[in-house]
C-alpha cells in the first residue's frame, strides 16, 4: 500500500525578510504532497482504518461530512486507489452542478446520500440508522477521527524527528475534528508545543481531544492549547483578506494553501509572528495536512 505513497513527507525550510527580521525558524511539512488525492493527515488518518475494516472483513467503508469535507473526498480516493466500495452521507441538500469536492468523490465511485441538517446533528442516531442499513460497511466517523486514526497521526512526528537534529519548540496545525492533533501529541516526546487553529467556530475541541485520548489509552502531556482567534467566520467561510493572504502565500513561498483549514492556520501563524507571539530564535514546524482548492 505504501509504494503508491510519497512518504517520509518533505520537510521544507522557509525563508524571508519578514521570517529574519522576526528571528523565527519556520518550517512546513508538506504532508500534501503524500498523494495526489490521498493527502495529508487525511491520510493519516485512514491508514490503519483500512486495515481495521479488513480485519472486520467489511464489504467497504461509510462515512460522514459536509458537502466540502475533504474526509469524504480521500476516503472515495481509497476507495478507487484499493478497489472498495465507498458511501458518504453528506450533511445538507444535494446542490447541482456538484462542488469539486462532491464531483470528485462521485466520480471516483462513491455513493452519496445526502441527509437534513437537523437529522445529521443526532450523530448517534445517525450512525445507528446507517449502521442498520448497511451492517457489511466499516463506519468510519466525520473526519476520519477515532482512536485507529491516532497511530497514522503519530506517524508524522516520527518522520520529523528522523528529518530534524532535534524535534521543534512548536508544531503547528489546523484543527476540524482534532483527531490529528491527537495523533501528534501522542507521538510526541521531549519539550515540543503543540498550537491547534480552529477552523471552526466554537469552545469545543478541548473537551473532544480530551476525551479522544482517554478512548485510546493516551495520557493527557498537557503540552498542547487551541487558538480560536482565526476562523474567519466559521467552517468553509472566508473574507477578502484570507484570499488575498493565501494568493501572497502562494506567490512567495511557492506553496499551495486552501481557504478551509491549511489558510487559516498559515494566516494565524503569520499574524502571531508579526504580533511576537513567539520567542526569537523559535522552531516552528507547520504540517500542512493537505485540501483541496
Amino acid at each position: 500500500m505504501n509504494n503508491l505513497l510519497d512518504l517520509p513527507s518533505p520537510l521544507i525550510h522557509l525563508t524571508s525578510e519578514f521570517l529574519r527580521e522576526k528571528a523565527v525558524d519556520l518550517w512546513i511539512k508538506r504532508e500534501d504532497l503524500i498523494h495526489p488525492h490521498l493527502s495529508g493527515n487525511k491520510w493519516r488518518k485512514l491508514e490503519f482504518n483500512l486495515e481495521e475494516r479488513k480485519k472486520q472483513q467489511k464489504k467497504g467503508i461509510l462515512t460522514f461530512g459536509g458537502a466540502y469535507s475533504n474526509h469524504v473526498y480521500a476516503t472515495a480516493a481509497a476507495g478507487q486507489l484499493f478497489d472498495f466500495p465507498t458511501i458518504g452521507v453528506i450533511r445538507g441538500e444535494a446542490t447541482l452542478p456538484l462542488n469539486p469536492t462532491l464531483s470528485f468523490a462521485s466520480k471516483a465511485g462513491m455513493k452519496l446520500d445526502y441527509v437534513d441538517r437537523t437529522t445529521y446533528r443526532d450523530k448517534e442516531k445517525l450512525k445507528s440508522m446507517y449502521q442498520a442499513q448497511y451492517p457489511d460497511y466499516y463506519l468510519l466517523p466525520e473526519g476520519g477521527t477515532n482512536i485507529y486514526a491516532i497511530p497514522g497521526c503519530a506517524r508524522t512526528v516520527e518522520e520529523l524527528s528522523n528529518q530534524l537534529d532535534q524535534l521543534p519548540d512548536y508544531i503547528c496545525l489546523a484543527c476540524g475534528t482534532g483527531g490529528t492533533l491527537a495523533g501528534i501529541v501522542s507521538g510526541l516526546m521531549g519539550d515540543s508545543k503543540v498550537l491547534g487553529f480552529s477552523a471552526l467556530k466554537g469552545d469545543f475541541h478541548q473537551q473532544d481531544i480530551q476525551q479522544l485520548l482517554a478512548e485510546a489509552n493516551i495520557k493527557d502531556p498537557k503540552n498542547w492549547s487551541i487558538n480560536t482567534d482565526y476562523h474567519f467566520g466559521g467552517y468553509a467561510r472566508r473574507t477578502p483578506a484570507l484570499d488575498a493572504f493565501i494568493t501572497a502565500f502562494n506567490t512567495n513561498y511557492g506553496i499551495p494553501l486552501e481557504w478551509i483549514y491549511t489558510g487559516k492556520l498559515m494566516y494565524g501563524i503569520f499574524d502571531l509572528i508579526e504580533k511576537g507571539f513567539f520567542p526569537k530564535g523559535s522552531k516552528i514546524v507547520v504540517i500542512h495536512t493537505g485540501g483541496i482548492r
